[in-house]
């Protein structure tokens, strides 16, 4: 079972950001093939270091308020929120170690 928690336009503000936790916010669609590669990737993320990092996902087909409000224009598109603002932004799948060594100060 997934630890990535999907949020949606309706739900961002209180699940990301409102977090007292830094979140790590997937945009990502169906037909990103992409983003499916990064799907374990995240799911391990959420897992190992989730006590410090929420990870969630968003779907920009479902929901396209919240990329819109941020600007996302490619996908995968992963943004770091801390304090309700955009800390840190990955375009782009990436394996597992990059990930963690561009997320290292969040872990």
């Amino acid at each position: 079972m997934s630890t990535v928690k999907t949020v949606t336009d309706a739900d961002f503000k209180k699940e990301v950001l409102s977090s007292d936790l830094p979140v790590l916010v997937d945009f990502w669609a169906d037909w990103c093939g992409p983003c499916k590669q990064m799907a374990p990737v995240l799911d391990k993320l959420a897992e190992e270091h989730g006590a410090k990092l929420k990870v969630v996902k968003l779907n920009t087909d479902q929901n396209p308020q919240t990329p819109r409000e941020y600007n996302v224009m490619s996908l995968p598109t992963m943004n770091v929120y801390k304090g309700g603002e955009v800390v840190k932004q990955l375009i782009g799948a990436k394996p597992k170690r990059v990930l963690e060594k561009e997320l290292a100060e969040f872990l």
